[in-house]
């Protein structure tokens, strides 16, 4: 069941910070780091669970036989959503859905401002509100990206840059009005350490213009104060491809007033075409912004299962190849890189990009399905951590107290009671952490 109970709140990231999620005190050797990945996630991602199962009357059961059966993860494993409904054989896009709903929980929409082809003031949103209802109907979280960034100029935008911003802001308030009630997450601003980027200020000079009148800080405060008011209640995501002292700086200015951060979550991109992240770099990329006592999403990661290298993307280069030995390679790297975020207790979300080789970003084989929608050795590598190794399905029975103990993934589970000549009692349960995660079933 979907439910906002995991998504990172203003009141959720206090919440973290006393839950004393906070970084390591010393980087760690890489051995370290990769031989003690299950005993974190077992420390960081299960908690104890108790329940009780008495009688109408109060008595404690014995012997009761309860299973606990996991519906859904707290953590969040995404994907952008990009090529859904653009699949073109019927046929394709039902195996498209399927293997989408079948593997996550959350979904990344395009909220490009220069995607609206229509006149000033007047955003096409019928694509996304179909995507964001489909999702939901899948108990899939969807989120939006990106409300602001200067990739490319709306055609018809103004040359005046204080009406550019009112415009910009307008799109702010339009969209965090109008999905209020589908999406609860939300990249606001992209990529704000490098807007000044030539390339950018080349395709897009009047929105480039833009940030340069009103500063890279302020105008990025601005774009989050105008998001809260639209939806307070919101997750909010500053995202960036560096990760490095730049983006770091960045943070410690996105604060309001009184020093309270602006942001609910820190967005990391991890798009890898040119080469795997060492075990070294993700621990310290966690480490890094771990310090600020907000979660901490992977918003867009890549790992290609063909050649390395952005330069295959270029004209005249051919297509860029899936390949059997690349492909094992890309299973391989997959399943380190996952294992290793989903071990530290500040990550609570991972999104792929692309989930196909259609229509992927650089035309780069880096989806977990391949052109003809057959799922790579990534796709099964996480399916078997989703839904197998990190999943919970268990059995026990009550004590002398009619208590049944287990140490569940956090999230949703059905849990089950069944004593001989009575028929099953299944009630929900919760399991978070930090909570005391007991449930008392009472039998009729």
């Amino acid at each position: 069941m979907i439910t906002s109970a995991n998504l990172a709140t203003p009141a959720r990231v206090a919440l973290l910070v006393l839950a004393g999620v906070t970084p390591l005190a010393a980087a760690l050797p890489e051995a370290e780091i990769l031989a003690r990945i299950d005993q974190r996630i077992a420390a960081h991602r299960q908690g104890d669970a108790v329940v009780s199962v008495i009688t109408s009357a109060g008595t404690p059961v014995r012997q009761a036989r309860v299973t606990v059966h996991q519906t859904a993860h707290a953590f969040l494993f995404g994907c952008n959503i990009y090529m859904w409904g653009r699949n073109g054989h019927a046929g394709d896009e039902i195996t498209y859905r399927r293997q989408f709903a079948n593997l996550f929980d959350f979904a990344t929409l395009g909220f490009y401002w220069n995607d609206h082809k229509s006149r000033r003031g007047q955003a096409a949103h019928t694509r996304n509100e179909q995507i964001a209802r489909w999702c939901v109907q899948q108990q899939m979280f969807p989120k939006g990206h990106p409300l602001v960034w200067n990739q490319a100029d709306p055609e018809w935008l103004p040359r005046d840059v204080d009406e550019i911003r009112e415009l910009q802001m307008a799109y702010i308030d339009d969209c965090m009005v109008r999905f209020r009630d589908l999406i609860e997450v939300f990249d606001v601003v992209n990529e704000a350490t490098h807007f000044d980027r030539a390339r950018f200020v080349q395709r897009a000079p009047k929105t480039s213009a833009m940030w340069q009148k009103f500063g890279r800080i302020e105008f990025t405060r601005q774009c989050f104060q105008r998001a809260r008011q639209g939806n307070p209640a919101a997750s909010l995501l500053i995202n960036d491809y560096r990760v490095g002292p730049a983006y770091k700086a960045l943070i410690e200015k996105l604060v309001d007033d009184d020093g309270k951060p602006l942001y609910d979550v820190i967005g990391l991109q991890s798009h890898m075409h040119e080469g795997v992240w060492s075990t070294a770099k993700v621990w310290e990329v966690c480490e890094r912004f771990a310090a600020f006592g907000a979660p901490l999403h992977f918003t867009e990661t890549t790992i290609t299962s063909g050649k390395l290298g952005f330069r295959l993307a270029r004209p005249g280069k051919g297509p860029w190849l899936s390949t059997p030995d690349r492909e094992a390679f890309q299973a391989r790297e997959v399943e380190r890189f996952y294992r290793l975020l989903f071990s530290h207790p500040a990550v609570e979300a991972i999104s792929w990009w692309d989930f196909t080789d259609r229509g992927a970003w650089q035309k780069a084989p880096g989806g977990l399905v391949r052109m003809d929608m057959s799922p790579k050795p990534a796709y099964h590598v996480l399916e078997k951590l989703i839904k197998q190794t990190w999943w919970t399905d268990d059995t026990a029975r009550t004590d002398a107290d009619g208590n049944a103990k287990f140490r569940p993934f956090h999230g949703q589970h059905d849990v089950t009671v069944v004593l001989p000549g009575q028929p099953p009692v299944t009630q929900s349960m919760s399991v978070r952490k930090g909570d005391s995660n007991r449930l008392v079933i009472t039998l009729p």
